[in-house]
């Protein structure tokens, strides 16, 4: 089995000082050590970039481009990236389709069609209940992969 790993954690695995740090990271840690696979996509690095480079005065990290551009190299070493399909657009529309999406959730859902591609079941997020809508996908947080 593999996993599709959420930008909330992505960005916690990076920052030492968030209060989710450990937990992401011995998450990850478990699911190695179990032989299983860690993905990210083109979306969690650029929203991870986004953060990175957004302001601190808006939520941000507010790192320099050359720290930044560290960051996102450091994330890329860490886990492998799935290539997007050539027929994404149309993968993504049907997904927001079948579940009735609107709004910021379509960012949500195009995730989910990542994972569809690639034949990924499993996604690890801080925010579950973004994924309950979708059948086929099973979303759980860094502390309930600790607890199982």
């Amino acid at each position: 089995m593999s996993y599709l790993i959420d930008t909330n954690v992505v960005l916690r695995l990076q920052d030492k000082d968030d209060p989710h740090h450990e937990q992401c990271t011995s998450a990850m840690e478990l699911i190695r050590n179990s032989g299983e696979s860690l993905f990210i996509c083109a979306q969690v690095l650029a929203e991870f970039w986004v953060v990175s480079t957004r302001p601190r005065e808006a939520n941000g990290w507010g790192l320099a481009f050359d720290d930044a551009v560290i960051e996102i190299g450091k994330v890329r070493a860490t886990f492998r990236c799935l290539a997007e399909p050539p027929d994404m657009a149309d993968r993504w529309q049907q997904v927001v389709i079948d579940n009735k999406t609107m709004g910021k959730p379509a960012y949500d859902a195009r995730l989910v069609a990542m994972m569809v591609a690639h034949g990924v079941k499993r996604i690890v997020t801080l925010n579950v209940g973004d994924f309950a809508r979708y059948s086929g996908i099973t979303a759980a947080t860094p502390q309930e992969i600790l607890n199982r």
